[in-house]
């Protein structure tokens, strides 16, 4: 090999051993690709920076952001950013396209997973389980007919976002005789009718369910999607989930919500800045439950991604189209035009 295309791996998908989060038999992908060597960045970075997209032909990116800085000179080499996850709201899309770079995501692995937190967070909730945890630790046990839990059946599930993700949680929902809504600009109700749901206004939604549960994308459509006119319309005894991102929620107006118990308690896996502050509110309510945005991070939720993510690069450079391309657009770049198969 004169020239091998180069891979970058960002080294945040390293766990504490120094070993792929995802195990190594993903690897095997790249391994197995001719012309091709790949290596993790030196260093954990924040962002992508002109150097990597110099030095590298494709990068694999977990939490590093993608700014348009990144392939702005002149000697950018990049042609592909393959994301490790479904959301891709850390990536400068348009500058991406504008420079003919592929990106790529996983969706096809997050939806039974995702779905799966969720439904643990309304278990969890209904059932008030921190609560009674709590209660037994501290030798309190007495007071447990003060933690009555919520029963499922005829409550409603209200899904933001009726998307791969969504659907999936509609489907497992069914099982808890739960009523139905979802609502989605895009989504079909006939679609939705098939898993047993019905397509609602965001007003009706949140008027209506015992549990709202966010699934949507982060866009400039459903930044702050969620804020104080939203919860004020929710009832006092419903509960709110975040699985999605956290700036999809006006985090100030949840707090409040919640101090002024308007609604009946949150459990979120996203936070509108992460890492979360310590000094959060939201990390002191008893009513909250939080996770750090890795709660359906599995050995199979993540060999999968992986998988998927890295046979994009392989795809790619082998002049392949990738089967999950985020920006379509680029493919009529003249520079990708050169190097990918129409």
């Amino acid at each position: 090999m004169a020239n091998p295309w180069r891979v970058g791996l960002t080294r945040d998908i390293l766990d504490a051993r120094g070993e792929p989060a995802f195990g190594r038999a993903a690897l095997a992908v790249l391994d197995q690709a001719p012309d091709l060597s790949w290596t993790y960045l030196p260093e954990v970075v924040p962002a992508i920076t002109a150097e990597h997209a110099a030095e590298y032909d494709a990068l694999y990116v977990n939490t590093a952001r993608v700014p348009a800085a990144a392939v702005a000179r002149s000697d950018c080499r990049l042609r592909v950013v393959a994301r490790h996850g479904v959301g891709y709201d850390s990536v400068d899309i348009p500058a991406m396209t504008a420079a003919g770079v592929v990106v790529t995501h996983t969706p096809n692995p997050m939806p039974r997973p995702v779905a799966t937190i969720a439904l643990t967070f309304i278990l969890a909730l209904a059932g008030r389980l921190l609560q009674k945890d709590r209660l037994t630790r501290a030798g309190r046990w007495h007071e447990r007919m003060e933690h009555m839990g919520m029963g499922l059946t005829g409550r409603t599930l209200g899904v933001i976002g009726a998307g791969r993700i969504g659907q999936e949680l509609l489907r497992m929902a069914r099982t808890f005789d739960l009523a139905l809504l979802a609502t989605d600009p895009f989504g079909a109700a006939v679609e939705l009718r098939y898993v047993g749901a019905r397509k609602v206004d965001l007003a009706t939604l949140l008027e209506t369910a015992d549990f709202v549960v966010v699934c949507c994308l982060l866009n400039a459509a459903t930044r702050h999607l969620i804020g104080a006119p939203e919860f004020a319309r929710m009832k006092p005894t419903a509960y709110f989930i975040n699985v999605a991102r956290g700036p999809i929620v006006d985090e100030a107006a949840l707090i409040e919500a919640l101090r002024e118990h308007r609604i009946a308690g949150a459990a979120l896996d996203v936070f509108e800045t992460e890492p979360v502050d310590p000094r959060n509110p939201l990390l002191a309510m008893d009513d909250v439950i939080v996770t750090p945005h890795s709660l359906c991070w599995t050995d199979e939720c993540f060999h999968n991604m992986a998988a998927t993510g890295l046979a994009s690069i392989v795809d790619a450079l082998a002049g392949r189209r990738p089967q999950f391309i985020v920006n379509r657009d680029v493919l009529d770049h003249p520079r990708v035009r050169a190097w990918l198969s129409p």
